[in-house]
């Protein structure tokens, strides 16, 4: 069986659906599980910097919005996305892995694969047919191939994944790097404690839940403004909270050797100089968006 589409005549970087940074659902927060809310303040870390780090990123690109025949008319995604891992240790960093997988996002419940000349988009089947669902289908599939990659390299000295631990919280010591601040997880009377951060502290602890439970911290990783350099980790809450401040320390003390400088990248320091090196070379890897788009017409006929 083989799809019937055609292919939105719009380039897709005018129609990317929803948002690359879709906000966090509401959380309950615990800001009490490390020290007491009257003793919250900026914690040097007690460890030495980890040697050893893997550093695992995923990018991902929509080749072209289609409409499936019906009826009805179903819209889709063909997309291309990549996960990989970069593995810094003895002053080198060295990219470990790379994986490169096309899909085809759409609810409609007739789809075929979608072959063209120049590779294939399997079908990744969505609930629902809204911009919003097809591009968290995207997410969704990007994030749980950035989990198997990090499972694969999981005996690593440290294990950074950038964005939420979502998909990657069965890996073991896995930790998440978010660089954005798009929610407030602290009450307003503790924020104060990120604007005394310096470089290479963090904040004590706090525990979020919502669909899974996670200990998170701020660090700061360089100078900047009030707001600039600071970061959020997270870790799954499966350990002790000890062992979760013992990981706290140990990641706050490593990872500002690898913070960005301004003139080198925008998004400074929180765009750390391994991950953006990956991102580039998984992008590379992507191929090339013309061809691609010019492939998925040829195949509609």
């Amino acid at each position: 069986m083989t799809t019937r589409y055609t292919v939105e005549p719009w380039a897709p970087e005018y129609g990317v659906p929803g948002s690359a940074d879709l906000e966090e659902p509401e959380s309950n927060v615990d800001p009490t599980v490390e020290v007491p809310a009257d003793r919250w303040a900026p914690r040097r870390p007690l460890s030495d910097p980890v040697d050893d780090v893997l550093f695992v990123d995923g990018v991902r690109r929509v080749d072209a919005n289609v409409w499936i025949h019906g009826p009805p008319a179903t819209l889709g995604l063909c997309a291309v996305y990549a996960a990989g891992a970069v593995r810094c240790t003895d002053g080198e960093a060295k990219v470990v892995d790379a994986v490169v997988e096309r899909g085809l996002f759409t609810s409609a419940p007739d789809a075929a694969p979608i072959v063209t000349r120049h590779g294939t988009y399997e079908v990744r089947p969505t609930v629902g047919e809204t911009p919003e669902r097809l591009w968290l289908g995207l997410q969704q599939r990007m994030g749980e191939l950035e989990g198997t990659v990090a499972a694969v390299h999981a005996g690593t000295g440290l294990v950074v994944v950038d964005g939420p631990l979502s998909h990657h919280r069965h890996v073991p010591g896995a930790v998440g790097y978010v660089k954005t601040r798009r929610v407030h997880y602290l009450p307003p009377a503790l924020r104060t404690v990120l604007d005394d951060l310096t470089p290479g502290t963090r904040t004590p602890l706090f525990l979020t839940t919502t669909s899974w439970s996670r200990f998170s911290w701020y660090a700061r990783l360089g100078p900047g403004s009030v707001a600039g350099g600071i970061v959020r980790c997270e870790v799954a809450a499966d350990r002790p909270v000890a062992e979760a401040a013992g990981l706290a320390d140990r990641v706050t003390a490593t990872l500002p050797r690898f913070a960005s400088a301004p003139h080198k990248d925008p998004r400074a320091p929180q765009n750390l100089y391994p991950i953006g090196g990956l991102e580039r070379e998984l992008r590379r890897r992507l191929g090339d968006p013309d061809l691609m788009f010019r492939a998925l017409k040829a195949a509609a006929g």
